[in-house]
């Protein structure tokens, strides 16, 4: 009930700051990570969490099933379609790249093994602009710079998942024959997953199109929430990967019914926030001064680096030949947050028992807060700045390719 309790005040506090953290450098969920900590046996010791504690991975469980089942619903394939080719080179480039450059900067910064390091660099290479709110919420920044960021962070958790999934299994104990079967099963789970993510929706929806069926407009939000807890309860049962079931359940549903998404999106998007900010809170308390005094002298150069120099430049790679504009290609590059995918995945790690999963989630964790503090605590004024230099009429030497409605959605803002 402490628990319970320390939930109910956190999330009482943030909704009474939200107005504030939307105009200043706070952050909402950076006070529920603040929270855990400073409720956490490191501090006060109101809350007694450990990384084996069962509501860890009961947190991070539904939380992850939440949060990309409603990340799928989010994404729209015909603004896929229509400007696909930026977020597909972040996505197709910027992201293996990152991936890449993280996996050997904790090789050779840490010392963790190539499967391991690759681990890590899975993890750490989706973006989540949640913690970066005030890029893709505020209309004064260029449309297609917070298209590119929602589309890349809406996706990538999804793409990230299967490479962490099989990473897992590749850096257990196992070996020879048990390794074969462990890749697998996996493979099997992600294929059940997937196939339940994507007939599941496609029946509800073909229920609903029955003449003597349908549901009532107040009821209708209610449609894709069964249809997420049938799907979840039916991999737990069956074994089937519930995370990508979930994530391309969202995206089905959304493509074939755009009206239960719609629907949907308020009490999703509520469940989602709920479900962030637990897992946050649980988070958080794991986040002791023990933990960051286990991370080495070079785990903590490599979060350095993978924060400054590893997205930036991966994703500044990506976008060359584009027709953004330096100052929106700089922001788009600094804006990789370590996200709230990144949380789950390593609680994964840390839950997995692999042989150095300890080590990797230290690192993971480190570079997951120090993210959350940087981006969160830099995007009201870098948003500011594309608010007053277009409100004043200063023109971006670069920036005569922008779209003049987006210059004057900025101006009416």
């Amino acid at each position: 009930m402490v628990l319970v309790l320390v939930f109910g005040v956190a999330l009482l506090v943030a909704v009474l700051l939200s107005g504030l953290a939307a105009r200043t450098v706070l952050s909402t969920s950076f006070l529920f990570l603040v929270g855990g900590a400073l409720v956490s046996d490191g501090f006060l010791g109101l809350i007694h969490i450990t990384p084996d504690s069962g509501i860890v991975s009961v947190t991070a469980d539904l939380a992850l099933f939440a949060v990309l089942f409603t990340d799928g619903m989010h994404v729209s394939f015909a603004k896929l379609r229509a400007n696909w080719r930026n977020p597909a080179r972040a996505l197709g480039l910027g992201m293996p790249l990152a991936f890449v450059f993280t996996a050997l900067l904790t090789h050779f910064l840490v010392g963790l093994d190539w499967t391991t390091s690759f681990l890590v660099g899975a993890v750490l290479a989706p973006t989540d602009p949640v913690f970066a709110s005030a890029i893709v919420g505020r209309k004064e920044v260029p449309a297609k710079l917070r298209e590119l960021l929602n589309v890349e962070s809406g996706v990538n958790d999804g793409l990230a998942l299967p490479v962490v999934l099989l990473l897992i299994a590749a850096a257990g104990p196992a070996v020879g024959h048990a390794g074969e079967a462990s890749f697998g099963k996996i493979a099997l789970e992600l294929l059940l997953g997937l196939l339940f993510g994507v007939v599941l929706p496609l029946l509800v929806n073909g229920l609903v199109r029955f003449r003597l069926l349908g549901a009532e407009p107040k009821l209708q939000p209610l449609l894709p929430l069964a249809t997420g807890i049938i799907l979840y309860a039916a991999c737990h049962l069956t074994h089937a990967n519930p995370y990508l079931a979930a994530f391309s359940a969202g995206a089905v549903l959304a493509g074939v019914s755009p009206e239960a998404g719609e629907a949907f999106e308020p009490l999703g998007e509520a469940l989602a926030e709920l479900a962030k900010f637990a897992a946050l809170l649980v988070f958080g308390a794991l986040l002791t001064p023990a933990l960051f005094g286990g991370l080495s002298l070079g785990g903590y150069v490599a979060v350095v680096l993978a924060i400054v120099l590893i997205r930036p430049a991966s994703l500044l790679i990506s976008l060359v030949g584009t027709r953004f504009s330096r100052r929106e290609k700089l922001t788009a590059a600094w804006f990789g947050p370590k996200g709230f995918a990144s949380v789950l995945y390593g609680l994964l790690v840390l839950q997995s028992g692999i042989p150095q999963a300890r080590e990797a989630y230290t690192l993971i964790a480190v570079c997951i807060a120090f993210s959350i503090v940087a981006h969160s605590s830099t995007d009201v004024p870098i948003a500011r700045m594309f608010d007053v230099e277009d409100l004043v009429g200063i023109p971006d030497d670069d920036d005569h390719d922008r779209a003049p409605a987006a210059v004057q959605g900025a101006r009416t803002h």
